[in-house]
């Protein structure tokens, strides 16, 4: 494919836009932060400029809000490539633009990155010479299954400085990244991610690092054995860790004894971390270490409980207390009822 430019010596006026436009900056900018540039640049660029031509002008020539042509401004203000002066009015909007020179910034930014450039290139060179650091970088060549470019050399070195780690331990967290992917390679960002949870752990050599994988790998069956116990098919969370290592590693409690806690869940609808670690609580304040410990102290609560109802019972029952009924009861038994019958009809004489 071709691009061809048709000539013509009608001369309407011309526009030159710089290159170094085109090429670096333009591609930042969306496009009507273009065009608030370009037709700006185009009135400055005029042998005879409007002296009405102004911020609303353009919005009015793009059809867009004030604000909009505001906010492009602003942004090729922070690219460096122009100055947004305000003016001495009430208008919020009113600012003069001053369009820098872009040859001149290239030029000046080209230096400073050439010096950038040399330095850095210095940096990989010399850290080369060093046999340990040479293999590491073709360690994780291997590992990633490439070559690493020199932008992520300065970073691992960067990296390397930052959580003063060994060359082993990096290509360690490269093939840690890896394995976690599922033998797919992860980028640096996740590798230093890895790195930086080590040495917040104060993990600094790889027996410290696998020493703490193993611990960790042990810990996680034990989170999974009490899961399991309460009928949970998902893994912790964050809080749930942390109750449970409050258990072991604050309390000491031993498994069995935690186990055992969770077979009281069978006593509630809707078990929980927060159910299991009321039990553990009592069990910390009466000093249960062992199973032995838990019947006993089941047994003495069962004892107190029997106790309770003994005492509530005794305090609740009706004494027999006699009254005039009683007495007539007892008096009225002394009489056959052919008796009480004679003195029923005496006692009714004269009253009818």
């Amino acid at each position: 494919m071709f691009f061809y430019k048709e000539e013509n010596d009608i001369d309407f006026g011309e526009t030159t836009i710089p290159n170094i436009f085109i090429d670096i900056y333009m591609p930042m900018g969306d496009g009507l932060y273009t065009k608030v540039y370009l037709l700006a640049y185009r009135q400055v660029c005029s042998p005879i400029p409007d002296p009405k031509f102004d911020n609303n002008s353009i919005a009015r020539i793009l059809e867009v809000p004030l604000s909009d042509v505001i906010n492009a401004w602003k942004f090729w203000e922070k690219q460096n490539i122009i100055k947004m002066h305000k003016n001495d009015s009430p208008d919020y909007y009113d600012y003069s633009i001053e369009f820098l020179d872009l040859k001149r910034l290239y030029v000046e930014n080209l230096q400073v990155n050439t010096n950038s450039i040399k330095s850095n290139s210095n940096r990989i060179v010399s850290a080369g010479e060093n046999p340990s650091i040479t293999k590491m970088f073709n360690n994780i060549n291997r590992i990633i299954g490439r070559f690493l470019d020199p932008s992520e050399k300065l970073r691992i070195l960067d990296i390397r400085e930052k959580f003063n780690v060994t060359p082993d331990v990096i290509v360690y967290a490269y093939e840690t990244a890896k394995q976690n992917n599922n033998g797919v390679p992860k980028n640096l960002n996740y590798v230093e991610g890895i790195l930086r949870n080590w040495y917040d752990l104060g993990l600094y050599t790889i027996e410290d690092i696998e020493k703490n994988i193993i611990e960790d790998k042990k810990r996680y069956d034990i989170y999974k054995l009490i899961f399991k116990s309460l009928g949970f098919n998902r893994n912790p969370g964050t809080e749930e860790k942390r109750i449970m290592d409050k258990w072991i590693d604050k309390y000491n409690m031993d498994i069995e004894v935690i186990l055992e806690a969770c077979s009281k869940s069978k006593n509630t609808t809707n078990p929980s971390i927060s159910y299991i670690n009321g039990i553990i609580e009592r069990y910390k304040k009466n000093n249960v270490r062992t199973l032995d410990d838990i019947a006993k102290l089941e047994e003495e609560f069962n004892q107190k409980k029997q106790q309770r109802k003994s005492t509530i019972a005794n305090n609740t029952s009706t004494p027999k207390v006699k009254t005039r009924f009683h007495n007539i009861n007892e008096t009225f038994r002394n009489y056959s009822p052919d008796e009480l019958e004679k003195l029923l009809k005496e006692s009714q004489k004269g009253k009818f």
